[in-house]
């Protein structure tokens, strides 16, 4: 579909593809969808497909044709019963991103992103991650036969994720500093043409992320919840759900945006700060310690843009402690049966703490977005359950361990 690559702060025109910044005023890059030529459509229309990412193909940039896909989205969206009732709300919903390929939210951006690269003509792909993004683009890069570089920051990546970057053939970096520091020695390798850059800082990635919001509104009949609750790291995903919606309502296909609510872990929490004292724009956090790795991150690329989802859909942002949002983690497994990572817990532990608060009213539809499966950092969820039971091998001696 005809499209553009355009400023977010000043609106100019980019037409270098490899750019990752305006080149005029250093703004982040976002695509303009041309939409006129589906406005006389609806989204029932794309029904006939597959549910999942390239279902809403007329409205990515990439075309179908050239697509890289591990036939990502289509994720489970469970209502759970139990979970409102324990919250005290009417309806709540988890979209289970964990679901997908490789087991995170970030197999929609890839598949458009490493799309695209492949429309180039590009033959090595790279990215700073903090691991989720790292597992994702190894196994595009794979499927698709790119070169694949990523680079990590030192200790603080969930051995799950790694062992899939590993597995996928990519070559694996650790660096001595943090995720921000990884992220500017990317950027300048992609600068100096030794790859073609796939954070979600690159304005294709956002693009495949947003269709988790086309998703949720076709598995609710096109009825419009009334909050989507996100964890916030580097604020790519927040910013582009408000994209997708923001396209469904300019097309018509909605009468109502969902208030958007970021949740953010305590020790990393810039764009929180920065709600809360009303501004529009963040401070970096120069230390971030969270034990969710995913969203262990001080100096969010699209934070400003996340601000914006959020103040324009009088939605709010509140951050979690890590005791909070490990709770929220054992809870939705032994409520719900679902296994998430402790970073997508984190909507879980918001949510709970935003009913608490009275921010949340008890007849709202709530949509929380999950981003990544349990099984991406096993050695958190182990050491935040009771230990193992140690029991002599007859029926008498475990019946006397388990307290009969």
């Amino acid at each position: 579909m005809n499209h553009e690559v355009r400023c977010f702060e000043c609106e100019r025109l980019v037409p270098d593809p490899y750019l990752d910044e305006c080149p005029t005023c250093h703004g982040k890059l976002y695509v303009k969808m041309d939409l006129e030529g589906i406005k006389e459509t609806s989204p029932q229309e794309f029904a006939s497909r597959p549910l999942g990412v390239w279902r809403y193909a007329p409205l990515l940039p990439v075309e179908r044709s050239k697509a890289v896909t591990l036939q990502e989205g289509g994720t489970p969206l469970y209502k759970c019963k139990t979970l409102a009732e324990k919250a005290s709300i009417k309806e709540v919903f988890v979209k289970f991103e964990g679901a997908n390929p490789t087991g995170s939210f970030k197999d929609r951006g890839m598949t458009v992103g490493v799309s695209r690269a492949v429309e180039l003509g590009c033959k090595k792909v790279g990215c700073a991650s903090t691991g989720n993004t790292s597992a994702s683009l190894a196994a595009y890069a794979a499927k698709a036969g790119l070169g694949c570089i990523v680079l990590l920051p030192s200790g603080k990546v969930a051995v799950g994720k790694l062992a899939q970057a590993m597995f996928f053939g990519a070559k694996v970096v650790m660096l001595d500093g943090n995720f921000d520091d990884a992220l500017n020695v990317v950027r300048e390798l992609a600068r100096q043409g030794h790859l073609y850059l796939l954070n979600s800082i690159n304005p294709y990635r956002p693009e495949g992320q947003k269709t988790v919001a086309f998703e949720i509104l076709d598995q609710l009949n096109h009825e419009v919840p009334d909050r989507i609750i996100l964890p916030v790291g580097n604020a790519g995903n927040i910013s582009a759900v408000h994209k997708a919606l923001t396209e469904y309502a300019e097309l018509g296909w909605i009468n109502k945006v969902p208030k958007l609510t970021g949740i953010q872990a305590s020790g990393s929490a810039p764009i929180v700060k920065a709600f809360r004292n009303g501004e529009r724009d963040y401070r970096p956090e120069e230390h971030p310690e969270t034990v969710a790795t995913a969203i262990r991150i001080g100096n969010p690329v699209s934070g400003r843009k996340a601000l914006k989802a959020i103040y324009d859909t009088d939605g709010t942002a509140i951050d979690v402690s890590d005791e909070e949002i490990l709770a929220a983690q054992r809870m939705l497994g032994r409520m719900e049966g679902i296994g998430v990572e402790p970073a997508s817990a984190a909507s879980i532990a918001g949510l709970i703490k935003l009913r608490q608060m009275g921010e949340v009213d008890w007849d709202e539809r709530v949509v929380c977005i999950c981003t990544g499966h349990v099984l991406k950092d096993p050695e958190t969820v182990i050491k935040s359950c009771e230990p193992i039971i140690q029991s002599k091998a007859d029926a008498a001696s475990v019946l006397k361990a388990i307290g009969g």
